[in-house]
């Protein structure tokens, strides 16, 4: 306690939180401010050793095989030291100390620590050092992120195709970002400032996609019960983009000939033609040429669409650009979610650039946003092999970990079951037991906490013991 009541109202009074140690490392007195800080009562923290707070410049002195218990007594003053503390409930408090020795001679009295907690501002910094981030790096061609070979091919063909009213058929495989490609047509070029219209071919039936397409009149057929717009009406003196050009039916083919032909529309019940002035742009994954050989596509359409053709790579051929998109993907999720960025380690970049990605660009983002709920949850935003999805990281590279603690129980469990049994798990021996503690470091509800204990068997003592176990266990290796 503080010696005098003049003293005790002083450092009562303080917002930083203030601790007195003693010689032995233990802690003599505390204030209030240090009591919310670390989420102790004074009578938990009197008298224990100041390791308690568990405080990482400390532990890194340790580690370099100080001879005190704290490096204070070799420099007899800190300033300004920025460190990170450890909570009673478990989470990780960033603060700035101020630390010195109080002598009688050449004999310590005791050591006097202010800690002010730092977490507002730290989210601050976090937050405008990722935006300043993406702001300098500004990756990509309205969009589409790539540096290699083919997508600066792409890039120099999309700006000549920009300048030109003739029809585009946008090429690729299903997710490279061919919808991409049609926003930066369009805002390249000269109808830039007109409507942006698009509309996903495969998504509707051969009536709805005519009606959708020309508009209707009243009492057009059963429902229409009012007059509407179509699309080529509502991109009029801009862009119309029809993506999965390659799935409408011939009849439909033959109708949208004729309006590229004359530049005018119908709507579906009436007879009266509308003209329209757009830039027609159009997409697909479907090999035509060989739907034409077929019988199933219409020759003279698909020659009418394909003026001015743009080939989309797909990933597996531009894998030099897998590192770019996966920094752009992780920046995105992580500005998306407010958490600080994520980062691949080594061995889960290698695994990205083996895999032959079918999905393309598409997969890729699914496979992060995927890698990083679970390493968000594990490894604080650092995302390893074992944090993406089996498919993408492989069987035999990185099997599911198997410890004392969660052998049981697991046979039947599918790879996302396991990453949230572990995950799971994880929380609980950080948290030592505490489930709301856990439920805080996963960002769950405590209910959330015991479905998941009874959906996987998990038993707290277990965990926490087994745990214990496992660091005695590395604490003989190391001695």
């Amino acid at each position: 306690m503080f010696k005098t009541p003049q003293l005790s109202a002083v450092c009562n009074t303080l917002q930083e939180g203030l601790v007195l140690i003693g010689a032995d490392g233990r802690i003599q007195a505390v204030n209030p401010a240090m009591e919310k800080l670390t989420g102790y009562t004074a009578g938990e923290l009197i008298g224990q050793p100041c390791t308690i707070l568990q405080c990482d410049v400390c532990e890194k002195s340790r580690r370099e095989g100080r001879d005190h218990w704290c490096r204070l007594f070799d420099t007899r003053q800190e300033h300004r030291r920025r460190c990170r503390i450890l909570r009673k409930d478990g989470a990780s408090v960033p603060v700035l100390k101020n630390a010195s020795l109080v002598m009688e001679g050449e004999q310590v009295l005791v050591a006097v620590e202010t800690l002010t907690d730092l977490t507002e501002l730290d989210l601050r910094d976090r937050k405008i050092e990722e935006l300043t981030r993406r702001v300098e790096e500004a990756p990509g061609f309205h969009g589409l992120v790539g540096m290699s070979a083919p997508m600066r091919r792409l890039f120099k063909s999309i700006e000549r195709a920009a300048g030109s009213d003739a029809p585009v058929l946008i090429l690729g495989e299903s997710g490279t970002g061919k919808e991409l490609v049609a926003h930066a047509l369009h805002a390249l070029g000269a109808r830039r400032d007109g409507p942006f219209i698009q509309l996903n071919c495969a998504a509707l039936n051969e009536s709805l996609l005519e009606s959708e397409l020309f508009g209707h009149v009243k009492g057009a057929f059963t429902g229409a019960v009012r007059h509407r717009q179509g699309r080529f009406e509502a991109a009029h003196g801009g862009d119309l983009f029809l993506d999965e050009i390659g799935d409408i039916p011939v009849p439909m083919q033959v109708k949208l000939l004729r309006v590229l032909e004359t530049k005018e529309v119908e709507r579906v019940g009436d007879n009266r033609p509308m003209p329209v002035d757009v830039r027609f742009i159009s997409a697909t994954n479907r090999n035509i040429p060989a739907l034409v050989a077929e019988g199933t596509y219409r020759e003279d359409f698909y020659y009418r669409i394909n003026v001015l053709p743009l080939h989309v790579p797909p990933l597996r051929d531009r894998l030099e650009d897998i590192p770019l998109l996966a920094e752009h993907f992780l920046h995105t999720i992580a500005a998306r979610s407010g958490r600080c960025a994520f980062s691949l380690d080594r061995p889960a970049l290698e695994a990205l650039l083996r895999h032959p990605w079918p999905g393309n660009v598409r997969e890729l983002k699914s496979a992060l946003e995927f890698a990083a709920i679970h390493a968000e949850a594990e490894t604080d935003g650092r995302i390893e092999v074992c944090h993406l999805p089996a498919t993408v990281q492989g069987q035999a590279l990185c099997p599911p970990p198997q410890t004392a603690a969660t052998r049981h129980a697991d046979d039947g469990l599918s790879a996302d079951e396991h990453a949230e049994k572990n995950a799971l798990i994880a929380a609980l021996q950080e948290a030592g037991g505490n489930k709301n503690a856990a439920a805080r470091l996963l960002g769950v509800h405590r209910g959330t906490i015991l479905n998941r204990m009874r959906k996987y068997g998990v038993d707290v003592q277990k965990s926490v013991a087994a745990n214990a176990a496992n660091n005695s266990t590395n604490m003989v290796k190391s001695r």
